[in-house]
């Protein structure tokens, strides 16, 4: 399908938000003595996430309109951020959009997107050029698929004007998009991006995969035309109701947000109204930006995270199993802050204990409201949530690192298992900065798995493909996944934390094509690789791995 090529709306000014701490000590008293201070000891830091970007080669720059003013919307939303492993040695590798400025640039002078190859050592080299990625424009999103099934990951780049789609052959990229048929006329303003096998006949899809390197716009067809006046950000796949079909979730500026339903004959239905996952708690639209999905509360069902525009909170969707979603912001603890205007974020298991966190990056569209006063900064620190395991978060920012901490004016957000460690880090997209390469270097003993999908009959990928984890008493559940976040895509190899688990008991992958298989024997603190048709197939009626 085609991505979502809208406008987002000129923002408004946010108010001052005031709120007071305060903090009650309660000391100890011994008998026949005066009265002693007590040592409070600090909280023990479950994060500590430095930005080492420079140190690992992470050099670009990012231009994105002007630096301190801004004059048009153009200007303000940024770029994406993508991990991918571009020439297949089994080490992710980073892919970061550039832009431009208003004014141009000298002939030669251009920026460009940039791609880094992973050192396998903790740095990172710079192979733009020899990869064939030397492109420069509006850059916006980003998102990673292998469209043609050769066994090597593709990309395809939104432009404010004409979208690019990078063939990969062999480490070397080769722009295709309008032999392809996905380049647009020019005209609209590509933003957020996701390949998804909508129709499962094993081909990924931007519009509907001919099979042949070409597709075919299927927008009329298939009922996306049907939702119209929407501002569209950020795209993210998921099966929302558990029929085996990939649905579709878009984080909407000032507008409803659309959840695409899919209806297994090459249509879609946007039932994000009837299923309470287009407005808040309150009935109102939100200023959404960027989305991610997880089973935040352990019962089975993938959620929605989305952040929105400064003097609103970010919303989370609990998933009920039955269709409908409640919005469980308030409940789960994540209301706290409205000052911030969130873009990228993503659930990620950062402690590995077990429960997705939560990462928001965060920076407002215009730098004049440094000079405004109006109760905002251009740059605005990261926020970094815990999940405690009961249905609510705990805000752990500032004890988390000066990674962050540290203000940005913000944009994509992708994250992966860049050292192939079971650490997850993140890379972030900063305006007309540098980006940054969020690494946690606090360890501990948990326990984790990692899973590589790759499709046979299904598409190569395992774009679509459900995986749950039996481990004890529970069974995490998620998705292989194209796009997500804000106009950016992260590791696709599926991580999850164990906790204290040193084995799981089975793990069951129900691929694209409908073929479920059971794996076993996968030592933990590993990545596997799982190939369609290599498991060992479960009836139909089977519902867990066991």
């Amino acid at each position: 399908m085609p991505p979502i090529c809208l406008s987002p709306r000129r923002y408004q000014p946010i108010r001052r938000l005031r709120r007071t701490l305060v903090l009650l000590l309660c000391g100890t008293f011994c008998q026949g003595q005066a009265p002693k201070t007590p040592v409070i000891a600090p909280p023990r830091p479950i994060a500590n996430f430095t930005d080492i970007a420079e140190k690992a080669g992470l050099t670009m720059q990012n231009v994105f309109g002007g630096i301190n003013t801004k004059k048009y919307i153009i200007e303000t939303t940024g770029t994406g951020v993508a991990i991918l492993d571009y020439d297949n040695d089994g080490w992710p590798d980073i892919f970061i959009v550039n832009g431009t400025k208003l004014e141009g640039f000298p002939s030669g002078k251009s920026p460009s997107n940039h791609l880094y190859r992973n050192n396998h050592d903790g740095t990172l080299s710079d192979v733009t050029e020899k990869a064939g990625l030397s492109a420069t424009g509006w850059g916006q999103g980003v998102c990673v698929g292998d469209y043609d099934n050769d066994g090597w990951e593709d990309l395809y780049v939104t432009y404010y004007g004409k979208n690019r789609l990078y063939h990969n052959q062999q480490g070397v990229f080769a722009e295709v998009a309008q032999k392809a048929g996905v380049a647009g006329g020019g005209k609209a303003w590509g933003t957020g991006c996701a390949f998804v096998d909508y129709d499962r006949d094993g081909r990924l899809d931007l519009m509907d995969n001919r099979g042949d390197g070409t597709f075919e716009d299927v927008t009329t067809k298939a009922h996306i035309d049907r939702t119209d006046g929407h501002y569209a950000f950020s795209v993210s796949p998921l099966d929302f109701d558990e029929d085996g079909w990939p649905d579709i979730y878009v984080a909407c500026d000032s507008t409803p947000s659309i959840l695409y339903r899919n209806n297994r004959d090459g249509t879609f239905t946007d039932v994000a109204v009837t299923s309470g996952a287009a407005f808040n708690e309150d009935g109102r639209e939100q200023a959404g930006m960027g989305s991610t999905i997880a089973d935040f509360n352990g019962d089975g069902h993938l959620d929605i995270f989305k952040t929105n525009f400064s003097d609103d909170t970010s919303t989370l969707y609990r998933n009920n199993g039955d269709g409908s979603f409640t919005d469980a912001t308030s409940a789960a603890g994540l209301g706290l802050y409205t000052q911030y205007l969130g873009w990228g974020t993503m659930f990620l298991d950062f402690d590995n204990d077990g429960w997705p966190d939560l990462i928001l990056v965060n920076g407002h569209v215009y730098p004049e409201v440094d000079s405004q006063h109006l109760g905002s900064s251009y740059k605005e620190p990261r926020i970094l949530y815990r999940n405690n395991g009961d249905g609510t978060f705990s805000d752990v920012s500032s004890s988390a690192g000066s990674g962050v901490t540290a203000a940005a004016s913000s944009r994509g957000l992708a994250v992966g298992d860049l050292w192939n460690d079971g650490r997850m880090s993140a890379v972030v997209s900063n305006m007309n900065a540098p980006p940054s390469l969020l690494v946690n270097q606090l360890r501990n003993a948990n326990h984790w798995i990692a899973i590589r999908a790759v499709g046979t009959k299904s598409n190569r990928d395992g774009i679509g493909a459900r995986i749950r984890v039996k481990t004890g008493t529970r069974i995490l559940v998620d998705e292989v996944r194209s796009g997500s976040s804000y106009d950016s895509n992260s590791d696709m190899r599926v991580h999850f934390g164990l906790g204290a688990s040193a084995k799981i008991d089975g793990l069951e992958v129900r691929w694209p094509s409908g073929l479920v298989e059971r794996f076993v024997n996968l030592p933990v603190d590993a990545i596997h690789m799982v190939k369609e048709g290599s498991g060992e197939a479960v009836p139909a009626e089977s519902k867990k791995p066991d």
